[in-house]
């Protein structure tokens, strides 16, 4: 009797978990519903192949209420100039060399209610030490900026209003559009970014308005605190937005511009820049074993400062020396066996005189401004970023990736990356002589920066 008594009861409590997790994640049918109502951007189009963009053609578990998300970025690459303190220098997505290592845990999800909507993802890993390390903007005033938003990717909330194909009104941060590249690596044909998205800004703080003025086109104006910054390097807030247009399912373009005023102590020193990519699929045989899908991403930016001793694009003896950014990169990407196996190449170019954008070189050469001196980060060997400094890179990559399903990418990059400049850690590595911090430093002894890395990595990246 006793053992009946338990089965009834373990058969009611998977009945009542099956129950409520469908109504509350909601079933297949209406994932389609879902995506199909007003006010979703590119009603009916598959946008799984975009570069930096989500590659699964549904949400996973869609409910009425919450969606969540989960993703698990985990990587190990070899340098081979095998600096001795495993340190990777200029690179947002790698931290160290030859381990393993957890780049990124998110946890999150969208939730929303008669209009109502808010996304919030959590992250861990290695990212939340490198991202936030970037952000000069955090040292103006108290509270520790840096740490407060450590683990926070994204938090936003706002409204959607079912005008014309639906418009978003949200505050908090968002990821960042310019560069192309998503933030996060699963989203991306390539792991580590060309300079062109490495080197620009990865999360805006602030309020946008997104409007769908039609099934195709997309104006987002925003105003936020700044270039990747939690805070506000002066008084003036950045302004800018995105435009997308996809003309068909086949063509995306679109366009990101920014201005704003993000050198600290220097008010006068106003930034412009332009984001402007194209990606088209030109060939499309989703059901063959052979060749499934074949399609490039073109990006171009330009940008550049003028103002407190410096002149944009023309140096001039009065007000100062050239200061600007110019870069491009292309990827190509076939798809085989029904999408199960891909093949990415490509590459890209910086020239950055002033080295305004330029990811400072970590370890002893502390990457965070001097706040005495604005063009240089502190330490005992700063890496100089005075008006009129030369910075010219360019990179080249190419990568196989093995997708079994929609939520789970293996994937093995081989990438080598050159600059004008001694700026990627050598075989001395950039900490101290021992590789180790707890090492003092000797006379003498100097970070150990080269001009070119080679390196392969692996990846395993998860998103449900």
């Amino acid at each position: 009797m006793k053992t009946s008594k338990t089965r009834l009861n373990r058969i009611a409590i998977v009945l009542f978990l099956a129950l409520t997790t469908s109504s509350f994640f909601g079933q297949e049918e209406d994932t389609t519903i879902i995506n199909k109502q007003k006010g979703e951007p590119l009603q009916g189009m598959d946008v799984s192949w975009w570069n930096g963009a989500d590659r699964r053609s549904t949400p996973t578990m869609v409910g009425k209420y919450f969606t969540p998300t989960v993703m698990v970025d985990a990587n190990c690459t070899h340098s081979f100039n095998n600096p001795i303190d495993n340190t990777v220098v200029g690179s947002t997505a790698l931290a160290r060399n030859n381990e393993m290592q957890v780049s990124s845990a998110n946890l999150g999800g969208d939730f929303y209610y008669k209009g109502a909507r808010a996304h919030i993802v959590m992250q861990f890993g290695t990212r939340s030490t490198v991202i936030p390390r970037n952000d000069g903007s955090v040292y103006k005033g108290q509270y520790q900026l840096d740490n407060v938003y450590r683990y926070l990717a994204e938090a936003n909330a706002g409204y959607h209003f079912n005008v014309l194909h639906g418009i978003n009104v949200d505050a908090g941060m968002f990821m960042s559009y310019i560069g192309l590249n998503s933030y996060y690596q699963v989203e991306n044909w390539e792991y580590q970014a060309s300079y062109t998205s490495d080197n620009t800004p990865w999360f805006f703080n602030g309020m946008r308005i997104q409007i769908f003025a039609t099934k195709k086109l997309k104006i987002e104006p925003w105003l936020i605190n700044g270039w990747q910054s939690y805070g506000m390097f002066n008084k003036q807030p950045g302004v800018g937005g995105n435009i997308t247009w996809c003309p068909n399912e086949n063509i995306k373009m679109l366009t990101n511009d920014y201005y704003g005023a993000d050198a600290a102590l220097i008010p006068d020193r106003k930034r412009f820049h332009s984001d402007n990519s194209l990606l088209i699929r030109y060939f499309n045989r989703p059901k063959s074993k052979g060749i499934s899908k074949m399609a490039f991403s073109l990006t171009g930016d330009i940008g550049y400062e003028k103002g407190g001793g410096v002149n944009g694009f023309k140096s001039d003896p009065v007000k100062g020396p050239a200061q600007y950014f110019a870069s491009a990169m292309f990827y190509n990407r076939v798809w085989f066996c029904k999408d199960k196996f891909a093949w990415t190449i490509g590459g890209g170019y910086m020239q950055n005189p002033g080295r305004y954008l330029v990811l400072a070189p970590t370890g002893d050469a502390n990457p965070f401004p001097n706040p005495n001196n604005p063009t240089q980060t502190i330490g005992t060997h700063p890496f100089s970023m005075n008006p009129g400094d030369q910075f010219t890179g360019w990179d080249c990559s190419t990568n196989i990736d093995f997708m079994p399903n929609q939520h789970v990418l293996f994937r093995l990059e081989y990438v080598h990356r050159e600059s004008s400049v001694p700026y990627f850690a050598g075989p001395g590595g950039v900490t101290s002589p021992s590789g180790y911090t707890f090492t003092a430093l000797t006379p003498g002894w100097v970070p150990d920066l080269v001009k070119a890395e080679s390196r392969i990595l692996f990846a395993v990246l998860f998103r449900l």
